[in-house]
C-alpha cells in the first residue's frame, strides 16, 4: 500500500545501532519509499549521502531523549544537523520546565527551534511525551506546538515508559491547528495497529518496523 508506506519515518535511534545497520535502513527506506529515515545526528551525513536524489528524507533528532538541554544547544544541533543534510528534526519539549509549569519556556524552546527549521528549509516535529502529560498538559502542548508555527506534534521518544496510543492521537489531532498534523510513534510495529493510528488522525508514523508494516 504505497499510501500507508509513504506515512513511514524508518527509524533506528538506538544508542548501540552501528553503521551495518543503518546502511541496511537506507536500503530499506529506499526499496519501500518510506517518508524518511530516522537517525541520530552523527547517522545524518551517511544518510544523506545514500539518500540523495531520492523520495526518502533525512530525519533526526535533537534534544533526545529528555529535552532538558538548553534551547541555545537544541538551535545550535539543529542548525548542525540540517547543514550535514536532514530536512526533518523531530525536537523534543522540555518536558521537566512543562511539569514545573514554565510554559513560556516550553513555548519560547519550540519556537526557536521551530524558526531554525524553517530558516534551514526543513519541517519540524514537536515530540511532547505524552506518556508523561496529563491531559492538562497536552492540550496545553497542542497550544503552544501551534502557537509557533511547527509543523507536526509528536507523541512519544520511544524511550519512555510508553509509545502512541489512538486516545492520545485523536485528542491531539482535535487540539492543534489545522496547519499542525501528528505523528504517532512508540510501540507501533504492525500494520493494524499503523492502518488504526491514521484512522485516528495520524499523518506520519515513526517506527522501527516499517518493514514488517508494508512488506
Amino acid at each position: 500500500m504505497e499510501a500507508l508506506n509513504r506515512t513511514i519515518d524508518h527509524t533506528i535511534l538506538k544508542p548501540d545501532a552501528a553503521i551495518a545497520a543503518i546502511d541496511a535502513l537506507c536500503a530499506e527506506a529506499l526499496q519501500y519509499h518510506f517518508a524518511s529515515v530516522c537517525v541520530l545526528p552523527w547517522y545524518v551525513e551517511r544518510c544523506a549521502a545514500a539518500l540523495r536524489g531520492s523520495d526518502v528524507a533525512v530525519c533526526t533528532v535533537v534534544g533526545f531523549p529528555l529535552g532538558a538541554t538548553h534551547t541555545a544547544t537544541k538551535v545550535a544541533e539543529t542548525q548542525t544537523c540540517i547543514a550535514l543534510g536532514a530536512t526533518e528534526i523531530d525536537m523534543v519539549i522540555n518536558i521537566a520546565a512543562l511539569k514545573s509549569g514554565a510554559y513560556d519556556v516550553v513555548l519560547d524552546d519550540i519556537r526557536a527551534v521551530t524558526t531554525a527549521c524553517h530558516d534551514g528549509g526543513a519541517i519540524v516535529k514537536v515530540i511532547i511525551e505524552t506518556c508523561l502529560l496529563t491531559e492538562e498538559e497536552k492540550l496545553r502542548c497542542c497550544a503552544m506546538v501551534t502557537q509557533a508555527g511547527a509543523d507536526f506534534i509528536k507523541t512519544s521518544t520511544g524511550f519512555s515508559t510508553g509509545g502512541a496510543t489512538l486516545a492520545d492521537v485523536e485528542l491531539l489531532r482535535l487540539h492543534v491547528g489545522p496547519a499542525v498534523r501528528v505523528k504517532a510513534s512508540g510501540g507501533i510495529r504492525d500494520r493494524a495497529t499503523a492502518l488504526a493510528m491514521i484512522d485516528a488522525g495520524a499523518q506520519r508514523i515513526g517506527t522501527s518496523s516499517g518493514v514488517a508494516i508494508c512488506g
